[in-house]
């Protein structure tokens, strides 16, 4: 595979960690009094469940999920696979998803109506990504870190054929060198 080298930092690390303090602290006011269930999509979602996690004040377990749609693309294929289901049941929990990045929705909003069905007390979804311009499903969620243009992201657990997850700022992948 062609090497792809970074563009640019798109966020850095502080304005990444002081985005999720906040949302951490706006999800503990929401959810003060009951416990919650946080379902990690991975693999891109585990540094932001791990650094979000230490800003809750509410009792929290974690699960995770792991669902695919891209392979080794930059463009989802719109066919969804779960490759790892939760361990638990979900049934009349307070269920937070804790999602990397949304862009079609596709993914995303396949795994809601699966766990929906899955009769929660709740579903929520907490991103720390969003593209609203490139989606094609009506999903949208109920917390959001930032809002970004329509670009290839990586870093902060987000990668490219599972390259550059370890970079702690979000980052730009510039288009193929030739």
């Amino acid at each position: 595979m062609p090497e792809k080298k970074l563009e640019k930092i798109l966020l850095g690390r502080s304005e990444i960690q002081q985005k999720i303090a906040e949302l951490g602290s706006q999800i503990s006011k929401d959810y003060e009094g009951k416990e919650l269930l946080l379902i990690c999509v991975l693999k891109g979602a585990v540094i932001f469940l791990a650094d979000l996690m230490r800003h809750l004040t509410v009792p929290a377990e974690i699960d995770f999920m792991a669902v695919s749609s891209y392979g080794a693309s930059t463009e989802s294929s719109g066919v969804v696979r779960i490759l790892k289901d939760l361990d638990c049941s979900i049934e009349n929990r307070h269920c937070l998803i804790i999602e990397d990045i949304i862009d079609s929705g596709l993914t995303l909003k396949y795994l809601e109506e699966n766990l929906l069905s899955r009769h929660p007390a709740s579903i929520k979804i907490v991103t720390l990504l969003d593209k609203p311009e490139r989606r094609k499903v009506a999903i949208w969620p109920d917390y959001c870190g930032f809002k970004i243009p329509d670009e290839f992201v990586v870093g902060y657990g987000l990668d490219f054929s599972e390259q550059y997850r370890g970079l702690p700022d979000l980052c730009v992948l510039a288009e193929r060198q030739e």
